[in-house]
C-alpha cells in the first residue's frame, strides 16, 4: 500500500452580508441555501412536514441517474402506466430510453415516466418507494417519507423545505440530473416505433430569470403550488424551496436575488501551491499543483484543504492520470473533493543506468519513508 502524505491548509474568512431589504414569501414553508456550501441563508417553517407534489420526482430522477445505463432502451407495459395525472405521452408497447424517462419526468413532469422508472428499477412501485425512503435515510432527510414515485398525494407522503433543499443540492451534483433539470426543452425519440417529439420544461424561471438552472415544479390540490429552483450568477450558486406558495414564481425570483446579494465569492489560494514528488524509474520529479478554490460564502466560514498525495510514484505516468486529491471542508464538514491529475506524461527510463540514477537520486527520500513505516 502506498504511503500517503496529508497536508492540511486552513483558510478563515469573516464575510459580512450586504445590507438588503428583509424578505418574506407567500408560502407555508420556505428555505434558501447556498448551493456550494449548503449554508442556510433564509428559513421559514423549513422543518414543517408538508406534501410536496411533483417535486417528489427529484428523488425519482436522482435514483434513475445513479442507476446509470441511461441510454438503455426498455419497452413500456400497460401495468407500468396505471397512474393518473401529467404525462409525457407514453403508451403500452412504446420503446423509450431511461434518459427519455429522465427528461419526461423533469420537463413535462410525467407521472407515467416516474411510474415506468419505478417498475424498471424497483420491479414494483412498492419496491421502488422503499429505494426512495432508503435514500432519504442515507441523506439524513429526517422529515421526509415517500409513498409514490410521482408525487401523487398520500397520507404519509411528505417532506420539509429543508429536506427538499438538501435533496436538490445533492441531485444537482449529478451531471445527468443537472443537464435535464436545466433544459428548457428537449427533442426525444420514443414510441412504437420511436419517433421525434418535443418536450418543454414547466419551470418558467429557466426563461424568465437570469442564471436559472433548475429544478422542479409541483402541484396538487392538497399540496398547493410547490417549487424548487436553483440559479447561478457571477460565481454564486443558490437554491430555493417553497411549499404551498400561491405566488411561487415571484417568491422564487425574490429569494434567488436575495441569495445572490447575501453571497460573496472568494478565491482561496493555499500558502503552498505545489509539491514535488519523486518518480521511481525516471530521472524526473512529479510536480503537483493545487488550483485555487472559488466558492460563494454567506457568513463566517472556516475552510480547510486536506491534500492527499503519495510520497513517491512509479513511471510511467500518463497525462490526465489522477495522482491524488484535495478534500475541502467547511467548518469541519465535507464541502467538495477535487482530483489532482498529471499535466504531462512521465516516461519510464529506458536504460538500467537511468534507473539506477533515479533510485540513487531518491534513495534518501525513500529510505525515510520506509523508516517511518
Amino acid at each position: 500500500m502506498k504511503k500517503i502524505l496529508a497536508f492540511i491548509i486552513a483558510f478563515s474568512f469573516l464575510v459580512f452580508p450586504l445590507k438588503v431589504k428583509a424578505i418574506s414569501t407567500s408560502a407555508k414553508a420556505a428555505i434558501l441555501i447556498n448551493g456550494d456550501t449548503g449554508e442556510v441563508i433564509y428559513s421559514q417553517n423549513a422543518n414543517e412536514r408538508l406534501p410536496m407534489a411533483s417535486t417528489t420526482k427529484i428523488m425519482t430522477a436522482l435514483l434513475l441517474c445513479e442507476h446509470g445505463e441511461l441510454d438503455r432502451e426498455i419497452t413500456v407495459s400497460a401495468e407500468m402506466l396505471k397512474v393518473e395525472g401529467s404525462s409525457m405521452g407514453l403508451l403500452a408497447g412504446d420503446r423509450v430510453t431511461l434518459r427519455g424517462l429522465l427528461y419526461g419526468m423533469m420537463l413535462p413532469s410525467g407521472n407515467d415516466a416516474a411510474n415506468v422508472t419505478a417498475y424498471t428499477l424497483g420491479k414494483t412501485v412498492d419496491g421502488f418507494v422503499k429505494m426512495m425512503n432508503d435514500k432519504a435515510l442515507q441523506l439524513g432527510l429526517k422529515n421526509t417519507h415517500f409513498e409514490t414515485p410521482s408525487g401523487l398525494d398520500g397520507d404519509e407522503h411528505y417532506t420539509s423545505a429543508a429536506d427538499l433543499a438538501t435533496l436538490a443540492r445533492v441531485a444537482m451534483q449529478n451531471k445527468d440530473f443537472y443537464e435535464a433539470a436545466s433544459s428548457p426543452s428537449v427533442v426525444l425519440e420514443y414510441g412504437n416505433p420511436p419517433y421525434r417529439r418535443s418536450l418543454s420544461n414547466h419551470n418558467r424561471l429557466l426563461k424568465t430569470f437570469e442564471g436559472a438552472v433548475g429544478v422542479k415544479t409541483g402541484f396538487t390540490k392538497k399540496s398547493g403550488r410547490c417549487l424548487v429552483s436553483a440559479a447561478k450568477r457571477d460565481g454564486k450558486y443558490v437554491i430555493a424551496v417553497t411549499l404551498s406558495s400561491p405566488d411561487d414564481w415571484a417568491d422564487h425570483k425574490a429569494l434567488l436575488e436575495y441569495g445572490f446579494n447575501q453571497t460573496k465569492v472568494l478565491e482561496m489560494v493555499p500558502n503552498r501551491k505545489s509539491f514535488s514528488i519523486p518518480v521511481i524509474n525516471s530521472n524526473e520529479f512529479f510536480e503537483a499543483y493545487i488550483e485555487p478554490l472559488r466558492v460563494g460564502v454567506s457568513g463566517e466560514e472556516k475552510i480547510t484543504a486536506e491534500i492527499f498525495l503519495p510520497k513517491f510514484l512509479y513511471a510511467p505516468i500518463k497525462k490526465g492520470e489522477q495522482i491524488g486529491k484535495v478534500v475541502y471542508k467547511m467548518n469541519g464538514n465535507a464541502l467538495l473533493e477535487a482530483p489532482i491529475v498529471s499535466n504531462r506524461n512521465i516516461n519510464r527510463a529506458n536504460q538500467k543506468s537511468s534507473f539506477l540514477n533515479s533510485v540513487l537520486k531518491n534513495a534518501g527520500y525513500i529510505f525515510l519513508n520506509l523508516w517511518e513505516k
